[in-house]
């Protein structure tokens, strides 16, 4: 029995960090095409330089795939006396085909020189208009830098009539915030110069590191500019996953431990069982601390059984979900997990240190007073 606790102790751990990691990967998947591999953005102020020379020096870096300028900033839209406020993304022509295609749901990118942009499945739902919607009259609305009192809207915004011509995807909060337009679009509206952009989004070549291309690019900006990866874009995100991971892992750890307090009772159970016996053997010429050592060694051989049979249980099922999508999400989503070697090493650490631990704890109910008793 305390056996059979331990198997479905670890098992049960180890499906639930499987399924977490699948969870978590899936969250993390959006950012891998919405975002770019580093991002350029001022360190104090809201915009930076981008000249003529720090673009021909940056294509010039072997560490560069490509780049895409950005101008990034919230913003009004309005559509037959619906108002939302947005974080408009201006993108040039470099913006990459394979971010398109995938967020892409309905419609067409835009013309980059027409007044066009793409808006997320959230923002169209709110404001009720859809892809080249001739009917309904959108417009974007951002306010005019200055100071003074306003004495009209005209005065305090500009404003641009635009069409909606394709719908994206990404995740909730950017589908309910975001829409992309072309960059002369942004910096019309923004009143922005020529070579000011709010960021520039780098994309690596293959097997480059890093640390090697931060530094490149920093040369090229005078290390004036803040370079972010996707973790540290998305480091909210990240934290908050991982505070969940290991509270999921601490939650059924205390459970694991539950099922553990068997094999302390299984332990000194056999112990009062074997009194005799144990009386005997100490008459002959053994020690306590050998005696107790029997016990340990049995209750870690039940934690080592029990442990790899419940790992090979929860391994087998997480395969099973991987191949054959045994528990749905929705009719065409299958709950994803991930089959990770960090998390067999995880499972097997824990269990063999609380197994070594009960049987230790149970064990040392073998005391000389009752040998001599």
């Amino acid at each position: 029995m305390a056996g059979f606790g331990i198997v479905i102790g670890t098992a049960a751990l180890f499906i639930v960090l499987s399924g977490f990691s699948g969870l978590k990967n899936f969250s993390l998947e959006f950012t891998s095409f919405s975002d770019p591999d580093l991002k350029i953005v001022p360190t104090t102020t809201k915009t930076i330089p981008f000249t003529a020379a720090q673009k021909q020096a940056l294509t010039a870096l072997t560490s560069v795939a490509f780049y895409s300028e950005v101008v990034e900033e919230r913003m009004l839209i309005s559509c037959e006396n619906k108002h939302l406020a947005v974080t408009l993304k201006g993108v040039d022509t470099n913006y990459p085909n394979a971010t398109i295609d995938s967020i892409l749901v309905y419609g067409q990118w835009f013309d980059s020189e027409s007044a066009q942009i793409v808006a997320g499945w959230g923002v169209t739902t709110e404001l009720g208009f859809g892809i080249f919607d001739v009917a309904k009259v959108i417009k974007l609305y951002a306010p005019k830098p200055g100071t003074g009192q306003i004495s009209s809207v005209k005065g305090a915004f500009t404003s641009l009539k635009v069409s909606n011509a394709g719908i994206f995807q990404i995740n909730e909060t950017l589908d309910n915030s975001q829409v992309f337009t072309s960059i002369e679009n942004a910096k019309y509206l923004l009143n922005y110069p020529p070579e000011t952009v709010s960021a520039v989004e780098v994309y690596l070549a293959p097997s480059v590191d890093e640390g090697t291309a931060r530094a490149e690019i920093q040369s090229v900006f005078n290390n004036q500019v803040t370079i972010k990866n996707r973790i540290q874009l998305n480091d909210a995100l990240y934290k908050m996953l991982n505070t969940e991971h290991v509270a999921v892992y601490l939650i059924f750890t205390l459970i694991l431990i539950i099922a553990l307090f068997n094999i302390i009772g299984s332990i000194i159970m056999m112990i009062l069982d074997k009194k005799k016996n144990l009386k005997t053997l100490y008459n002959l010429g053994a020690t306590v601390k050998e005696l107790r050592a029997i016990f340990f060694y049995q209750g870690i051989l039940m934690t080592v059984i029990g442990g790899s049979l419940g790992l090979v249980i929860g391994v087998l099922i997480v395969w099973l979900q991987q191949q054959f999508s045994l528990l749905m999400i929705t009719a065409s989503l299958a709950y994803p997990v991930d089959l990770q070697w960090i998390n067999v090493g995880i499972v097997l650490a824990t269990i063999l240190v609380l197994g070594a631990v009960a049987s230790r704890i149970a064990s040392q109910r073998i005391a000389k007073t009752q040998l001599n008793a």
